[in-house]
This record gives structure tokens, C-alpha cells and sequence, in this order.
């Protein structure tokens, strides 16, 4: 074992607080309600709990610098000085330009922001060209590395990796500038060494996806220079959701002195590294525990496979797989939860004291660990539904042919040219919130609850026909979280009350747990839609969130296949469907923005997922009549990686994200002959800035230019829950009127 770096480490951990403190705080400044300072020693208390937390724990090495305030891409961004000069001209104090960054301001609108790999979280994307002039800026991370120390606390600042940075990049060939970046790496380092650092760790995540030789020839030319460095730290690389492949040799051949290795995601890491010609002076960093799923480590087994990594290796520590980011910060927190589930989780509190056990029993041969849990209970067994999946056809998941549905919808909708919609939700106010929270503590019963979101549909419905949009929506009050809301109504579900994770900056969502056969005892989402539709005479959607999406933004069971569980919520789904059509709704939105950011990093995994991703959503939509249209929306991935499978999803209509990326994906669905409606996105909601007539009207112009004005919708990028209603009547009424002049 490596005595230098530590038996026991953790990639990362969540930044947000055990009660989400770093939304609080971040909203606060946003709202002007507290200053810079108070904002800083808000997030030093934060910090230094995390710390001490993992000190205390006995953990062997621990991580710096995973605080942020919203990304650590974003941070790494500054931390090189790849500020874009439209941001750096606008005057703004250095954090207040990193917020501008992020969520955009009047005068310019954010990065673009889009998926950290298959997970759900968000990063803004870096903005790399020839003329971007790099320049080290390591004052966050010095910064913190003294906060540490002055705790008595040694840790290993981490930042993201230069050849990901650039692979996660848009512009010019951002990867041309990979040797100008690395001599940027250098002098950060430098810096870190005078400060005694002792270890630095670098994330190279892109090398677990497929690279062309010229890119994993970069990386081993990165760390071979950073390796040949005289002054500089000892240097970790760390990589994680899969295997590197012919990655792996190359970063074996450079000087670093550690590399970490996924073995869960990517157990073929080990025959790679079985392969390896020398591991002599590397320490390798073994990821046995899952940071990106809740369930607790089978000890036994992930301890023998560190015991195998021990056999080639003269150094080795556990970690986790990746930055437990990922997973709700403590199940001690969880006081509510069936036994019988709580029993098999372990949030990250739990996985790291699962880390430094199996480093321990690594070091010593130990193989008296814990033996793993039982099957799970047969109560979780739903055999109907199980009968119900054996039966399916081939038919289940097929549609009419899409001309004659299109002339079916149109007929019972009779639309304009260009119509107008959003995407479901509108603004979840406080009153909203308080009436839940109201709820759930029994000083409101379930009728004033009732009585109160009705109130905000009604309302909701006269400001959409006072805007004038042509397809109205019912505005969601009454849901928390587009998959919390129907995991907390259906079977083989379980909800948290405080298992909280990070989505983007300060949106933190609680992933619900599916741990047993999934089914519907009842319809979800009917009753608020009907209510909606009896309000107007427009026609009204209903909102669903699709089976993919439901998983990804889950925290799934592992033992049956993923396909299985898709298709047993896609059931559900589908009698949901067929529910709302039989109650008289003519539209109905089943979301799946997950589609791309579920899709295995490797291609040869990749025609497998989108086959059963693809028939769970047909299976889902296919039960509804053909004048019944179908709808579908995704956003913040990068959507032309999965654009045939878009198409086969076989929606009559797709909203997607477009905003941001300047409408790149129509070119995409120009190439391979879409011929379904479209909506791509004009309003980012994802910033606080309202669009202005002509800039809506502008992306109309560039999206008409692309698409047929008969099959093109106008919608804002996403739903509107985080928003302010102020903002979202302004920027719907600058939508429904560039709208009206682009149809003219």
C-alpha cells in the first residue's frame, strides 16, 4: 500500500451542505440579500466541514478544491484564465463575472450548459479558440489548500484535467490548444509545490469514452510534460465512469505517480492493467465503491478485486469510482425509510467509511468482511406485471404511420402555422412550497391543499390565454420534481426526505429510489389536466416524464436489467396515456431529456441502450389514437450524438434545447431528414435574463431558415418552475409576439 498518498481516498464529495446550505447562501447573494462576505463565510464553514468530516472518518488522503459555488468546470475555466472576452468586458467584480458566466445578465447570455458525462449533473461548457490567451490563476485552490491547513488538515487539491478541459470544450478545435494549456497546468503546479502541496489531482474523465489516437496521443504527451516538471507535486490522475481502453498504456508510459481506475463502471480496467508491461513506482487508485448509485458495497467481492489490483501493483489505495457528488451526502439523515431498504444503502457519509474499510482489509489481506444482503423481499415482486412484460408484442410499440397522423391532429386541433407552447411547468412559488411543506406537516388537509393548487391552474390558464399561446399547460403546482412526483405515486418506489444531490448550481433535486417491480395502483396526473382542459377551450397537454428519464434521474435497482425496469415505468406510463385520452386531452408531453445523457460513453455499448430506450418510450406512447398527439422534450445534452434515435422515438412533435447552442441542433435534424414537428428552444430558462422581441424573432428566422414553418413549434428551452413570474410573463410575451411576426 502507498503510505505517502494514503490507503483510503474519495475522488470528491458533495459540496451543497447536509441541508442544502449552499443554495440558501447562493440565492441570497443573488437576491441581494446578503453581500461577497457573507457569501465566502457561509461556504468556508461548508469546506471545513466536509474536511473535518472525512478526517475524522480516518480517511487516508483527502480532496481540496471540490467546492464551488457552481461548477467546477466553470472554476477550472478561471482557474486558466479561459474567461471569454465578452464576459471580461463587462466590468463585473471577479465572482460576479464567474455568476454572469453561469447564469448570463442583460447585456450577454450564460455558457452553454450540458450533461458531466451519464450523470445528472450539469457543467458549463468551456468557450476555447485560437485566440483565447490562457493564464494560471490558482487562487481558489491555494486558497483552500490553507483553509485545510489551518484546520490541521492536509489535503490534495483537484482540478479538472487540461486534456478533458479541452475535450469538453467548444470552439476553433479547442484540442489544438492542448500544449498551450499544459504549460498553463505547469505553472499552477509550480505554485502548488512552493505552497507544499504534496499531491495534486487531475481529472481525466474524457478517456473513459472512445478518442482518437491524436487525443490519447495528447494525453500522454500532457502528463509526460507535466510529469518531467522538477518542481512540482506529485501528480494523481484520476478517471472514472468507464474504461479507458488504449488510454490506459498511454497514461502508464507518462511519469505521474498515481492513476485512478473506475472498477465498477469499467471493470475491464483490470485486464488492461493485468496487461500493463511495469506498474513500478505507480499507485494505483482502486475505484471499488460506486459513487454514482446509493446501494451499499457487496465488501467481499470488491475487497477480492482489490486484492487482484494488489497483485499487480506494488502501490494501491481504494476509492470510489468517482466524486461522490453524485449520491445525497448521509442516510443517517433518512429516519423515514422502510428498514428493509435502509438497510441496503449507503449515501456518501456511508461510502466513505465503506472506502476505508476495504482499504484496511486490502492492506492486511483482511477477508472477514460483512457478508452481502439477502435477495430482496418478495413483497417487492409484482408477478403481474411481470406477466404483463412476458406478453408483449412487437406491435405494443408501434404507431399509424406519422402523415396520417399529422393530418388527424391537425383536424381535431386546427393549429396556426408556428404555434406556441411551453413545456409544462410555471413558476413554483413560495406560496407553493409553503402550501406542501403545509401539507406534509398536517396544518392543511388534503382538501385545502386541492382547493389551493387549483387556484394557481386557473391562474396559469388566464395568463397563457392573456399571452395568447395556442397549446396551454396546467403549470405543474402540484409536483415537487418531474420524477420525484411520480416516483412518490408509484409501486416499487421510495421516496427521501433529505437525499438531496446537486443538478446545477443551486437546483438540487432527491432522486427517488427504485428498489422493487414497478406499477401504477392509480392515475397520476389526470385529474389536474381535466381540471386544466375544463377551464379553456384551447387545447391543454398532459405532462408525463418518460420511462428513461425516470431511471437516469433515479437511483436504480441493479438486480435486473435496466431494459426491464424501463419498460415496467413505460407500462405505467402507458396507461396513464391511454387514461388522459380516454378523459378528453388531445395533447400529451412525455419528456425524456435524459435520452442522451444515459447513453454509454463507449460506442459499441451504445446500440444496445438506444434499442430498449427507444421501445420504452414507444411502449409508453404508443396506446393513444392517432389524432392524439404525442410530444416529447429534451435539453442540455449534446443531442446530435443520439439524433437517429430522436427520430425513432417517433414523437409527433420534439421540443428541444437550442437556446444556448445557437440552434446547432437543427442542422443536425436537417441531415438525417426529420420530417416530424420540432420546438426548438428560443428563451434560455436556465438564466434570469428575459429575451427581447428581437432576439427571439432573430432565432425564430435562423430555425425557419432550417425547418418548415408548418412543422415548427415556438417554446422556451425547458420548463419555467425557477423562474419568477415577472420574467416569465415578459419573455412568453416577447415569444407569442415574434411569434406573430415571423408567422406574417
Amino acid at each position: 500500500m502507498s503510505t505517502a498518498f494514503g490507503q483510503s481516498t474519495v475522488l470528491g464529495y458533495p459540496r451543497i451542505g447536509g441541508n442544502r446550505e449552499l443554495k440558501q447562501a447562493v440565492e441570497a447573494y443573488w437576491a441581494g440579500k446578503v453581500d461577497a462576505g457573507a457569501l465566502a463565510r457561509t461556504t468556508a464553514g461548508l469546506r471545513a466541514g466536509v474536511w473535518q468530516t472525512l478526517r475524522d472518518a480516518g480517511l487516508g488522503a483527502i480532496p481540496s478544491n471540490t467546492f464551488s459555488y457552481y461548477d467546477h468546470v466553470l472554476d477550472t475555466a478561471v482557474a486558466v484564465g479561459a474567461i471569454p472576452a465578452r464576459f471580461a468586458r463587462l466590468g463585473l467584480s471577479e465572482l460576479d463575472t464567474y455568476f454572469a458566466m453561469a447564469r448570463g445578465v442583460d447585456a450577454e447570455p450564460a455558457l452553454e450548459l450540458t450533461k458531466w458525462f451519464d450523470t445528472n449533473y450539469h457543467y458549463l461548457v468551456p468557450e476555447i479558440g485560437p485566440d483565447t490567451v490562457f493564464a494560471a490563476n490558482p487562487v481558489k485552490a491555494l486558497g483552500e489548500v490553507a483553509e485545510a491547513s489551518a484546520l490541521g488538515i492536509a489535503t490534495r487539491p483537484v482540478l479538472v484535467g487540461p486534456a478533458t478541459f479541452l475535450l469538453l470544450a467548444k470552439g476553433e478545435d479547442p484540442f489544438a490548444r492542448l500544449d498551450d494549456l499544459v504549460e498553463v497546468y505547469a505553472q499552477i503546479l509550480a505554485v502548488l509545490a512552493v505552497s507544499g502541496v504534496a499531491w495534486v489531482q487531475l481529472d481525466e474523465p474524457a478517456y473513459a469514452a472512445d478518442r482518437t489516437p491524436e487525443e490519447i496521443d495528447g494525453l500522454r504527451r500532457a502528463y509526460t510534460r507535466l510529469g518531467e516538471l522538477t518542481d512540482r507535486p506529485k501528480l494523481f490522475v484520476a478517471t472514472y465512469f468507464g474504461e479507458l481502453g488504449d488510454a490506459l498504456p498511454a497514461l502508464l508510459a507518462t511519469p505521474v505517480e498515481a492513476i485512478g481506475l473506475d472498477l465498477v463502471a469499467g471493470p475491464g480496467n483490470l485486464d488492461r492493467l493485468a496487461a500493463a508491461r511495469s506498474l513500478a513506482g505507480k499507485t494505483i487508485v482502486a475505484g471499488l465503491v460506486d459513487g454514482h448509485n446509493i446501494w451499499r458495497t457487496d465488501l467481499r467481492a470488491a475487497a477480492a478485486l482489490g486484492g487482484r489490483v494488489a497483485e499487480l501493483a506494488d502501490h494501491v489505495a481504494v476509492s470510489t469510482s468517482c466524486s461522490l457528488l453524485h449520491v445525497p451526502v448521509d442516510l443517517a439523515a433518512e429516519t423515514g425509510l422502510d428498514p428493509r431498504l435502509a438497510e441496503r444503502l449507503a449515501f456518501a457519509r456511508q461510502k466513505v467509511d465503506e472506502v476505508i474499510l476495504l482499504g484496511r482489509a486490502v492492506r492486511d489481506r483482511i477477508a472477514d468482511l460483512p457478508a452481502p444482503l439477502p435477495p430482496a423481499p418478495a413483497a417487492w415482486r409484482n408477478d403481474q406485471v411481470r406477466a404483463r412484460l412476458a406478453g408483449l408484442t412487437p406491435q405494443d410499440r408501434q404507431r399509424t404511420g406519422y402523415a396520417a397522423r399529422a393530418a388527424a391532429q391537425q383536424q381535431r386541433l386546427g393549429l396556426p402555422e408556428l404555434p406556441t407552447t411551453t413545456i409544462g411547468s410555471f413558476p413554483q412559488t413560495a406560496e407553493l412550497r409553503q402550501a406542501r411543506a403545509a401539507l406534509r406537516a398536517g396544518s392543511l388537509d388534503q382538501a385545502g391543499y386541492v382547493e389551493r393548487m387549483r387556484a394557481e391552474v386557473e391562474h396559469v390558464i388566464r395568463l397563457q390565454e392573456e399571452l395568447g399561446l395556442d397549446v396551454l399547460v396546467h403549470g405543474e403546482p402540484e409536483r415537487n420534481d418531474m420524477v420525484q412526483y411520480f416516483g412518490e405515486q408509484l409501486d416499487g418506489f421510495a421516496a427521501t426526505e433529505h437525499g438531496w444531490v446537486q443538478s446545477y448550481g443551486s437546483r438540487c433535486v432527491r432522486p427517488p429510489i427504485i428498489h422493487g417491480d414497478v406499477a401504477r395502483p392509480r392515475p397520476m396526473t389526470v385529474e389536474w389536466s381535466t381540471y386544466a382542459q375544463s377551464l379553456t377551450a384551447k387545447p391543454v397537454k398532459g405532462m408525463l416524464t418518460g420511462p428513461v428519464t425516470i431511471l437516469a434521474w433515479s437511483f436504480v435497482r441493479t438486480d435486473q436489467p435496466l431494459a426491464d425496469t424501463a419498460d415496467q415505468v413505460a407500462l405505467a406510463l402507458r396507461d396513464e396515456c391511454r387514461d388522459l385520452e380516454a378523459a378528453g386531452i388531445p395533447v400529451i408531453q412525455v419528456d425524456e431529456p435524459a435520452l442522451r445523457e444515459t447513453l454509454p460513453l463507449r460506442t459499441a455499448a451504445q446500440k444496445v441502450y438506444l434499442d430498449w430506450a427507444v421501445g420504452a418510450f414507444r411502449l409508453a406512447t404508443s396506446g393513444v389514437a392517432d389524432d392524439t398527439q404525442i410530444h416529447t422534450h429534451l435539453c442540455y445534452s449534446e443531442f446530435g450524438e443520439v439524433i437517429t434515435a430522436i427520430d425513432a422515438l417517433d414523437a409527433d412533435v420534439t421540443s428541444i434545447e437550442a437556446s444556448r447552442s445557437k440552434m446547432e441542433i437543427l442542422a443536425d435534424l436537417a441531415a438525417i431528414g426529420y420530417s416530424r414537428g420540432v420546438g426548438p428552444g428560443v428563451w434560455d430558462i436556465h438564466s434570469p435574463r428575459v429575451p427581447s422581441h428581437d432576439e427571439v424573432a432573430e432565432a425564430l428566422r435562423r430555425a425557419v431558415a432550417a425547418v418548415p414553418a408548418r412543422r415548427l413549434w415556438v417554446n422556451p428551452d425547458c420548463g419555467l418552475k425557477t423562474r419568477g413570474y415577472t420574467e416569465v410573463e415578459a419573455s412568453l410575451r416577447h415569444l407569442v409576439a415574434a411569434a406573430a411576426e415571423v408567422r406574417g
